[in-house]
């Protein structure tokens, strides 16, 4: 798939990255760091991902006022024009109508990609086709497409995609029949063995005029606001106006908003390794494991008897001594230690918040 000058990608980057407390913090969330150990960090790897098909100049990246200057960092070839500072967090749906009130004034007729910036893609080739397959459907149909993934496992972390496996559109390209969000492990087990239900991988394909159209229907008070204020978005007054409509806007995400009610969604069934890379365990799924199934990120080390766990330090010259233990997640940084079950990842947002609600506002 060639470079297409009417293609955009806009790149979601504004999350506080809880979950991988406390490597993650608030000043520098995941997005923004190179967890994996490749020398890139999400949001650099996310970018890589879609140069080849988007020109640069066609990028946005939707952030917090507070992360501006670290995208600039990271991405310093793209113009300020191109980073869009949101006052407040207010969930996907807003970031993506602010993004698309940007690329109207340059292009009307843009087909467009919404991805997170957090994400783990192997099988790039794969993934390209998959996107090719989305672009060439949004080009000729009036549709929203997402992408799907099969999955390998009942994971209770991901919401799923309903589709009739027997009645394609055409090759991978189904009707949506439900969203779910994220399931109780039982449920979890029925949608794997089902055979019908996809993983939501949070990636969305659509024209503008077409998403546009959404968002007048079923988010008009939302959809109104920005288009009323076009102008000013589009001008030196857009940090002032941007700063009013948020104030008046609610929090909601494309899935409740859009995603959920539209007849029109289709969703492409991908096979290519993916995961939103949302927790510690996911990461711990994601990395080679030595002999114990453990992942170990610690150059000095002295370890018995662990097994089916994750050790990730960021203190190159400490030394750490365990032994006995066997699913855990051990996180140590210079000024936090995490601890817990390795089964248990999900309840690392409950942690950071009971440090607010206890003034342990700086260890965040």
């Amino acid at each position: 798939m060639k470079n297409n000058n009417n293609l955009y990608c806009i790149i979601m980057a504004g999350g506080s990255g809880t979950r991988f407390w406390p490597i993650s913090r608030k000043h520098k969330p995941k997005q923004f760091l190179d967890i994996l150990g490749t020398g890139k960090t999400f949001l650099q790897m996310t970018y890589q991902r879609f140069e080849t098909i988007v020109p640069k100049e066609n990028f946005y990246i939707v952030t917090n006022d507070e992360y501006v200057s670290l995208v600039k960092d990271q991405l310093p070839f793209l113009s300020n024009e191109q980073i869009l500072g949101e006052p407040i967090g207010r969930n996907t749906a807003p970031c993506i109508e602010y993004a698309n009130q940007k690329i109207k004034a340059k292009n009307p007729q843009a087909n467009i990609i919404v991805t997170p910036a957090d994400h783990l893609i192997i099988e790039t080739d794969r993934f390209l086709q998959d996107v090719a397959t989305a672009i060439g459907h949004i080009s000729n149909n009036e549709a929203l497409v997402t992408l799907g993934i099969t999955p390998t496992r009942p994971n209770t972390g991901y919401g799923y995609i309903q589709i009739d496996p027997s009645k394609p559109i055409n090759n991978s390209l189904y009707k949506v029949k439900t969203f779910t969000e994220k399931p109780n492990t039982e449920m979890a087990e029925f949608f794997v063995k089902s055979g019908e239900f996809l993983w939501n991988s949070g990636m969305f394909f659509w024209n503008l005029q077409t998403i546009e159209k959404a968002f007048e229907k079923y988010l008009p008070e939302t959809h109104n606001i920005f288009v009323k204020n076009f102008d000013k978005i589009n001008s030196s007054k857009e940090k002032e106006i941007i700063n009013e409509i948020y104030d008046q806007i609610k929090s909601i995400s494309i899935d409740y908003a859009i995603m959920e009610k539209a007849d029109n969604v289709n969703v492409i069934k991908s096979s290519f390794t993916w995961s939103d890379l949302g927790t510690w365990f996911s990461l711990y799924e994601n990395k080679p494991k030595d002999a114990n199934n453990n992942v170990i990120n610690a150059n000095q080390n002295i370890i018995y008897d662990l097994k089916d766990s994750l050790l990730y330090t960021t203190l190159n010259d400490k030394i750490y001594a365990i032994k006995g233990f066997s699913d855990i997640i051990l996180v140590d940084t210079q000024d936090a230690l995490l601890l817990i079950n390795k089964n248990d990842d999900q309840s690392i947002k409950q942690i950071v918040n009971d440090m607010k609600i206890n003034g342990k506002d700086k260890f965040l």
